[in-house]
């Protein structure tokens, strides 16, 4: 034993005749029989340092097979996505629409509801440059500002959106998102990418061959990424765990708000927490709706700032009517069903509750692809 070779080896020399155990699990040979108190000989006595006496450890937790099927559906779907480009997750066609940051901010929220889009890349035409990602939390910037300064409400028709960094200092905000990626960039990249940025989606950027300038291609959402996963991974189906066995989701001060609530009290909500959603709920705590970021946009696309004084109740109800609805979900919902209504539905969040439709939580496109990407991810190496 290494702890007996530092100790005192006169006292060690005495040890011979009747067998004893010690206390760390060595057997030693007595001259005689002690008594009952000084049976067990502690090793750490002989020695000349002193000793931190050793902690009792926990058996290690067995692995069943549902931790099995997770794991390897974790490590199955970030193979699938260090393999795959973002170019493999764009559709056959679509359509781009990229914004020059001398465009009109009013204009530029016009043709956003033309064209039922929240999002869309900025150009700078001056050093043909990328120069960020419009979103709605940038025209919830505008608000806050004119909240600020009223008087400042006449001037709307003339700013452009190359002022939207000026409004950005002056209110102490986040600036706009200037994140981007190659799309021959592997997927998994552009995942890590958002995360570190909190973006909730990301452009993708080439240089073109003949002018060697930078040119935008499309935008990778969060949504499109997780149904590209959930439609071609079918190990997806090894998701069993629930919800409420795993670190997934925020239940612990929920921002909410009521039917009543005025609209800009719930604007100031989602810029202070940084969030994109605030639930509804009702006196008795039953959530009976969702008030979403992309919702103001509907509110100002008129006159940019007359219906911000309605409340929630009001602002909901104009909604378009292609709106797809509010997704649900328990604490007992594995990830896997989970999955399945990505794969079919168009959804952004799900509102946790209980069996009396009562909030829980909330968990969000960046909570599932957080888990997917870093969940378990050191121990990938350790299991063959």
């Amino acid at each position: 034993m290494s702890d007996v070779a530092e100790g005192d080896p006169d006292k060690l020399q005495t040890m011979e005749g009747e067998v004893g155990s010690d206390g760390g699990g060595g057997r030693h040979k007595m001259t005689s029989t002690p008594p009952v108190r000084d049976l067990f000989v502690q090793p750490s006595s002989f020695l000349v340092r002193p000793r931190a006496q050793s902690r009792h450890m926990p058996p290690p937790k067995l692995e069943t097979a549902v931790d099995r099927d997770q794991r390897r559906a974790l490590k199955t779907i970030r193979a699938f996505l260090k393999v795959r480009t973002s170019y493999d997750v764009l559709p056959l066609s679509f359509r781009l629409i990229v914004f020059d940051t001398t465009l009109l901010v009013k204009k530029s929220l016009h043709i956003l509801n033309q064209n039922g889009i929240v999002s869309a890349p900025l150009w700078d035409s001056k050093t043909s440059t990328f120069a960020g990602l419009l979103t709605t939390s940038d025209y919830i910037n505008v608000i806050q500002y004119y909240c600020l300064h009223p008087e400042e409400l006449s001037r709307i028709d003339q700013f452009q959106l190359n002022s939207l960094r000026a409004i950005e200092k002056d209110i102490n905000v986040t600036p706009i998102e200037t994140v981007s990626i190659h799309p021959l960039r592997p997927l998994y990249d552009a995942c890590r990418r958002m995360l570190e940025s909190r973006a909730r989606r990301i452009p993708l950027v080439d240089i073109d061959d003949e002018t060697r300038r930078a040119m935008v291609v499309s935008v990778v959402t969060q949504y499109r990424i997780l149904k590209f996963v959930a439609v071609n991974v079918v190990e997806t189906q090894l998701l069993r765990k629930p919800l409420r066995h795993l670190n997934l989701g925020t239940y612990k001060n929920l921002e909410t708000a009521r039917m009543e609530t005025p609209v800009l009290e719930v604007i100031q909500q989602l810029v202070h927490q940084n969030i994109s959603s605030v639930p509804i709920l009702n006196s008795d705590g039953v959530v009976v709706n969702v008030f979403e970021a992309v919702d103001v946009i509907t509110l100002i696309k008129g006159d940019f700032y007359a219906e911000l004084s309605l409340n929630v109740g009001e602002a909901l109800q104009k909604r378009s009517d292609e709106f797809p609805g509010i997704y649900t979900c328990s604490i007992d919902d594995r990830l896997d069903t989970i999955f399945d209504t990505i794969r079919k539905s168009r959804v952004h969040r799900f509102v946790v509750i209980d069996d009396q439709n009562r909030l829980v939580g909330m968990l969000t496109l960046s909570d599932i692809l957080e888990y997917v990407l870093l969940e378990g991810e050191g121990d990938d190496q350790k299991h063959y």
